[in-house]
């Protein structure tokens, strides 16, 4: 039977397509079927063909390490061809470089196969064309698209390709000529670097770039592709991952730590004494190297950064700080509609470590940031400092907290965006401080002795769940902020607040 646009909404996932796509975990059968797979491929080659004006069309396919990748590769392949599509069959290859065929390798569009750190049994479709990746409307399009009789055409082959090789060598040059060594060739010869791939697709920066630029990578851990990530999740949020590579910094006495997710369009860092580069200190040191020769720039986050975040990035480093909504597409799309709009904005970047840069089409790549950090570690470390002390005026919260209360009702938008309403006059008329510059749900600020911090509620883009973060410069600050919250949503009907009266009771 032919798959309806309400099956393959299901696995819309904000901009990428996500779904069961093995069996293996109880009570979760498989979605991203072959005919789902099909499907969707003659879509996008539909809106491609449409967006381009191009009869026959060139598109890359790569996969991360997951079990199901071969199956859903050989698929997605097949489709594409019968739909008359050149493809070039990448492999194993990170999300950012199968973009980066689309500028190199003269692609009209790629797809990474991956669901980045979900588990196991689940696997994606990341979709790009030269413009950058689609947004959620595209994805829509694409799928409206899907439902209509797949058009055959002629012609259609698939040739594998080693872009990956020139992807590490242009990360190998860049990393060259931005140390610039007396031996150029060699310019991490004597530099002990750690750099752990959880099993996902990123070893090849450690083997293709790293070692082959004489670093010393005696401590990495878990490069082999691996889809059943039997050591840790792929994941820089993920705190045995972190915990993990911290502990192999310390133990190898490495000067740098990097780690990414499965399908390497995120990193997160760890300096040379275990400290954990991630979140604010990730946005900081990013931020630092951004804003060099963009003096005033304007840095693009989402909405949960730290206020130390706010006052390192606007006093110390004199730029200017843009907090957005959540979602990384969200990010990137703001700053790219800041620069259009004539303002000075080299960096969007979220918690989570996807990072993108002006200067690199706005891809959010992990390599690409931990190339442009590790850069910065050598050029300091030629002047006898740390990478920690780029950030050494950051403040950072005593607490930080996030609370996730479940709305329980089927119209779920709804309720969610009744309560910030509500919230916002609530907060109005106990004289609370709310954030002028929100983008999305509300952010209150409380003085010393009434939390001395912030909170900030909004409602989840995809999921009937309202996230709550919590930020304190005070030790037990985070409890009385919840408490004067719990003052407003107690007894509030469709929304669950178990979560935040337990926070509130043992935080």
């Amino acid at each position: 039977m032919p798959v309806t646009f309400d099956e393959l909404m299901r696995l819309k996932s904000g901009t990428d397509i996500r779904g069961v796509a093995m069996e293996g975990v109880a009570g979760e059968e498989i979605d991203l079927t072959d005919e789902a797979i099909a499907a969707i491929a003659s879509g996008f080659v539909s809106w491609l063909a449409s967006r381009t004006g191009k009869d026959k069309l060139t598109v890359a396919i790569g996969r991360d390490s997951r079990l199901s990748g071969p199956r859903v590769n050989a698929t997605l392949a097949s489709a594409l061809v019968t739909s008359g599509v050149h493809v070039l069959d990448c492999g194993l290859a990170s999300t950012p470089a199968m973009f980066m065929t689309t500028v190199d390798a003269d692609c009209d569009g790629a797809v990474e196969i991956t669901a980045s750190h979900h588990p196991f049994n689940r696997n994606g479709l990341k979709f790009f064309t030269r413009g950058g990746g689609l947004d959620g409307r595209d994805i829509e399009a694409v799928l409206k698209l899907a439902t209509e009789t797949a058009m055959k055409k002629p012609g259609g082959k698939c040739v594998a390709s080693n872009y990956m090789e020139e992807y590490a060598a242009r990360l190998r040059d860049m990393i060259c000529k931005g140390v610039n060594a007396a031996d150029y060739e060699r310019p991490l010869a004597g530099l002990r670097i750690v750099v752990d791939a959880g099993n996902g697709v990123g070893g090849f920066y450690a083997t293709e770039v790293l070692g082959m630029l004489g670093a010393d990578l005696s401590g990495s851990q878990f490069l082999e592709p691996d889809g059943n990530f039997p050591n840790h999740t792929p994941n820089p949020e993920d705190k045995a991952a972190m915990a993990s590579i911290r502990r192999a910094v310390i133990d190898s006495k490495a000067e740098l730590g990097i780690i990414f997710d499965t399908d390497v369009d995120r990193a997160a860092c760890v300096d040379a004494s275990g400290r954990e580069m991630d979140r604010n200190r990730l946005i900081a040191v990013a931020s630092v190297i951004a804003l060099e020769g963009n003096e005033g720039g304007t840095i693009v986050t989402d909405s949960i950064t730290s206020s130390g975040l706010n006052t390192f990035i606007e006093q110390t480093l004199g730029g200017k700080h843009c907090r957005f909504k959540r979602g990384y597409r969200n990010v990137i799309n703001e700053a790219g509609r800041l620069n259009e709009a004539g303002v000075n904005c080299p960096l969007a970047i979220e918690t989570s470590g996807h990072a993108a840069m002006r200067e690199n089409h706005f891809l959010d790549d992990g390599a690409y940031l931990a190339t442009k950090i590790l850069i910065k570690t050598v050029r300091m470390r030629r002047e006898g400092k740390s990478l920690d002390s780029l950030i050494e005026d950051l403040a950072e919260p005593v607490e930080s907290n996030e609370v996730r209360l479940r709305i329980i009702e089927p119209d779920f938008r709804n309720i969610g965006n009744s309560v910030i309403r509500e919230l916002e006059e609530y907060a109005a008329a106990m004289n609370w401080t709310v954030a002028g510059d929100s983008h999305e749900g509300v952010r209150i600020s409380f003085d010393k002795g009434d939390g001395d911090g912030w909170l900030m509620l909004r409602l989840s883009v995809h999921d009937p769940v309202m996230p709550l973060n919590l930020e304190s410069n005070s030790a037990g600050g985070n409890v009385v902020m919840a408490r004067a919250l719990l003052g407003f949503l107690s007894g509030r009907a469709g929304l669950e607040t178990k979560a935040l009266e337990s926070f509130a009771r043992n935080p």
